[in-house]
């Protein structure tokens, strides 16, 4: 199992984090999808995970696609798109 953390930027309410976790787990291949308003996050797991996917779906929801935290331990080394 893969997983990934991106930063996504416009989730103010429970509503923007279901629609985002709605919106990537229809993605093929994803199993979970956990979106944190608190930190803007967005922690995905899957047996196949395509960067450039999540963002298209990120951004055709209506937000905006940050990049990937290649370090979620620590919050950095950030992968902007």
């Amino acid at each position: 199992m893969i997983i990934k953390t991106f930063i996504v930027e416009g989730m103010t309410c429970k509503n923007c984090k279901a629609h985002v976790e709605r919106s990537i787990n229809s993605i093929s291949g994803i199993a979970d999808v956990i979106a944190d308003l608190t930190n803007g996050q967005v922690r995905v797991s899957g047996n196949e995970i395509d960067n450039l996917k999540i963002k298209h779906s990120v951004e055709e929801s209506g937000y905006v696609f940050k990049g990937e935290v290649h370090n979620a331990a620590r919050g950095t080394d950030v992968w902007f798109s």
